[in-house]
């Protein structure tokens, strides 16, 4: 199938429709992007860009440009709360002959997706207020009062998304139990036991964790989880009995804003028996987001956009573009939320015992973990 004369919609500039709008145009389509937000971000935190994440963006032409922004992360050191180290990890080894792990401000990596976009044109600032499907072609409707046709339209807008719910009226969030907090920390000078530039670090403590991520320019990308408490506790309270670094972040974290730098929201997931409706496909976060624990939501929404543009380009129309992208992408989504949910189980463990299972076999279950994304989706 040939995407001359294909008319498509993306709706939601985020990561994953970025990335679809980009695979979606090169196969010749005719590209527009709806986003709900006014103008591109202007603050972000961060982002952790496993392997398969960064050999999605080599596919897509943009690996370079963001490798250039980016920390590469060579290790993964887990530890408990007092920091005692559990087990480290040589993530470049475990990523060989896929691609760097990469590390870097959200903003910059939203900035490369953007400038990626060639001559694809963003309506910011609207949201749908309809999608109806005939079988001929989609209709959409704005809350400002812009309707036109599409032969296909999809929904990259995330965990709550509003063209999920326009069209499959189906309530698929699930609350994971877990609130999340996120914010942006000067990195300070590492000693020279524990270079920083180059390690991913998570402090696990009882029912909550504390990680620290390098993304260049001085700053630490800082991701707290603990319970959804309601309400939440105060990050000092959750973190009490942390060990360094996590006062001197707190600490850091006060003179830069305390909360209203923090970027906090309850983790959640999304499930869904279909994907499609004639004539529209979640994509994204709006289709499978999981827990972060497996830090693959960018990677599979590279991944989904690049599988959606090869199915289109293969099929004799969208309708079964759309049933062999699902066929070919549920195996490996499906992995990965199963994955996230054992990881979320074992810290459920008695920390005790949390401890003794992750000092013996820690790094043979992150191997495991992502043994299939080695191999290409």
């Amino acid at each position: 199938m040939r995407g001359a004369g294909v008319r498509i919609l993306v709706v939601g500039g985020g990561i994953a429709g970025l990335a679809a709008a980009r695979t979606l145009r090169g196969w010749g389509a005719t590209v527009e992007i709806l986003e709900r937000q006014a103008a591109p971000p202007g603050e972000g935190t961060g982002i952790y860009l496993p392997g398969n994440a960064v050999r999605a963006l080599d596919t897509l032409g943009l690996g370079a440009q963001v490798a250039e922004r980016a920390v590469h992360i060579r290790r993964q050191r887990t530890a408990d709360h007092r920091g005692r180290v559990l087990f480290d990890v040589d993530v470049d080894e475990l990523w060989d002959g896929v691609g760097a792990c990469l590390a870097l401000p959200r903003t910059d990596l939203h900035r490369v997706l953007l400038g990626g976009l060639d001559d694809v044109p963003i309506r910011w600032g609207q949201t749908p207020a309809l999608v109806a499907t005939d079988g001929a072609g989609v209709t959409l409707q704005t809350e400002e009062g812009h309707t036109d046709r599409y032969d296909l339209v999809l929904g990259a807008d995330g965990v709550h998304s509003t063209v999920r719910r326009l069209v499959f009226d189906t309530d698929a969030v699930r609350p994971l139990g877990q609130y999340a907090r996120r914010f942006l920390a000067p990195a300070g000078e590492p000693p020279h036991h524990d270079d920083r530039s180059a390690t991913w670090s998570v402090l696990l403590g009882s029912g909550s964790a504390f990680l620290t991520i390098p993304i260049g320019n001085g700053h630490l990308y800082c991701y707290c989880d603990g319970p959804l408490d309601d309400p939440p506790a105060p990050l000092r309270d959750l973190l009490s009995d942390y060990a360094d670094p996590v006062p001197t972040l707190l600490d850091a974290l006060d003179t830069i804003g305390g909360a209203s730098a923090v970027h906090a929201a309850q983790v959640e997931e999304v499930v869904l028996d279909s994907w499609s409706r004639t004539g529209v496909l979640l994509i994204g976060d709006a289709a499978h987001a999981t827990s972060p624990n497996m830090a693959q939501g960018a990677a599979m929404a590279f991944e989904d956009a690049i599988v959606l543009a090869e199915s289109l380009t293969t099929a004799d129309s969208v309708t079964e573009a759309l049933a062999a992208y699902e066929r070919r992408r549920r195996p490996r989504t499906d992995w990965v939320l199963a994955q996230t949910h054992r990881r979320d189980r074992a810290r459920t463990l008695p920390p005790a015992l949390r401890n003794i299972v992750l000092r013996r076999i820690g790094r043979r279950i992150v191997r495991s973990n992502y043994l299939p994304l080695r191999a290409q989706p």
